[in-house]
């Protein structure tokens, strides 16, 4: 399905984040023109054994208040400080709570804190364990928070998609102001799932690269050897304004969010449909909804996250919808540095392709030594490259089929 292409024009107005690679934008986007890769070689003890030892942990550490720090679980406070960010950033927009709306989402949520106080009750029994345990467990504990941050009561909604999460939950907030149901939405996706049981769920679907030798290295997209993706955690917010709105108090604009495109596979659990045929329909379906041609694309941030067929499969997706005009595209996976943040990628890479848009300047792909044969795309390597300006897509696909691609415009 492609979100309605009409109702009003769509803008971002702040960019909030913490990744791998940095505490906030301004880190995020320096780390990835410099190359940085996230990925590092885990020491805890309980890591030890388990048979892939590497992830990419946050760059920098939370710094929130003991009370929220107690309250919620990490994948929340993640969603939160990203939240301060983008709100700041958007300049603490002035608007009606009944107009403002907020809608995050993770991929796996409060994993830790389930299994943590489940190993409380186990050891020490049922009153010690935490009167916040269901608040913060919940699917929409994201979403809630950074609701109640901003005070939001238009709606707040926590989309499940696995890794297209981010970028659904961008997608319903573009929908949600083209049918006049708010003025502003915070959006965005949030994940924090470094933890022995993930990392052992992952290894054993043969998903996650096993070089734990060479973390840095780990996430190759589209190369030849490639053999999974670095796990990574962190979080993206997106501040979304009507135009009218922003103009009317004067707010700096990133760029527009022109269209948003969904499909499902409707293959397998995990597994990518080998064509690509889900993939290329959400992105068809997000170029009607922006009102966009092929020929005006200029740079996609593909999903690439590393893993054999998924990377395959997207490049014959982006084939499909796009045809001849994908010769003249600049194609990145920022995944190379960020690792695979699962239910907060789309939304951290839908951030840097408005940055990239506004800046003209693509991130180069890392570790990319020898392009796979199956993959027909002009990826961007070794260099950042500028581009002309145009359309930029941002494509994200999650475990079931789910499968979301964003557009975006000066």
């Amino acid at each position: 399905m492609s979100t309605a292409g009409t109702g009003p024009q769509v803008v971002i107005t702040g960019l909030g984040t913490t990744t791998p690679l940095g505490g906030d934008v301004a880190a995020t986007w320096q780390g990835l023109l410099a190359g940085r890769c996230g990925g590092r070689r885990l020491t805890e003890d309980w890591a030890r054994d388990l048979p892939v030892r590497i992830a990419a942990p946050l760059a920098t550490p939370l710094t929130l208040g003991r009370v929220e720090s107690r309250r919620l679980d990490r994948c929340s406070q993640l969603a939160l400080a990203a939240t301060r960010e983008a709100w700041a950033d958007a300049g603490t927009p002035q608007v009606d709570p009944v107009r403002l709306a907020a809608v995050v989402g993770s991929g796996i949520g409060a994993m830790s804190t389930l299994l943590n106080q489940f190993q409380v009750l186990c050891d020490r029994g049922a009153r010690q364990v935490s009167p916040y345990l269901l608040p913060m467990i919940m699917p929409n504990s994201p979403a809630v928070t950074v609701g109640l941050a901003v005070g939001a009561r238009a709606g707040v909604h926590a989309p499940l998609s696995a890794c297209a999460t981010g970028a659904e939950a961008i997608a319903y907030a573009l929908d949600m102001i083209r049918a006049g149901r708010a003025d502003v939405v915070v959006a965005g996706g949030t994940e924090a799932a470094i933890h022995p049981l993930a990392l052992a769920g992952f290894a054993q679907m043969q998903a996650l690269s096993s070089r734990n030798d060479t973390p840095q290295t780990a996430s190759r997209p589209f190369d030849k050897g490639r053999d999974g993706f670095l796990l990574g955690e962190g979080a993206g917010i997106m501040v979304l304004e009507s135009a009218d709105h922003a103009r009317g108090r004067g707010a700096r604009m990133y760029a527009t969010l022109a269209g948003a495109g969904m499909s499902a596979d409707g293959y397998h659990v995990a597994a990518p449909e080998p064509s690509g045929e889900g993939a290329a329909r959400a992105v068809r379906a997000c170029l009607r909804s922006a009102g966009l041609s092929a020929n005006e694309v200029v740079h996609i941030n593909a999903h690439a996250s590393s893993t054999p067929a998924g990377d395959a499969a997207e490049s014959r997706a982006l084939r499909a919808a796009l045809g001849g005009a994908l010769d003249d595209v600049a194609v990145t996976s920022t995944k190379s540095m960020t690792g695979h943040l699962l239910g907060a990628s789309g939304a951290v890479e839908a951030m840097i392709a408005a940055l990239t848009l506004r800046e003209r300047t693509v991130p180069a792909t890392r570790n990319l030594d020898a392009l796979d044969d199956q993959i027909e795309l002009d990826v961007v390597t070794v260099e950042n490259r500028l581009i002309p300006e145009g359309a930029v897509l941002s494509n994200s696909f999650g475990f079931g089929g789910h499968d979301v691609c964003l557009a975006f415009t000066p």
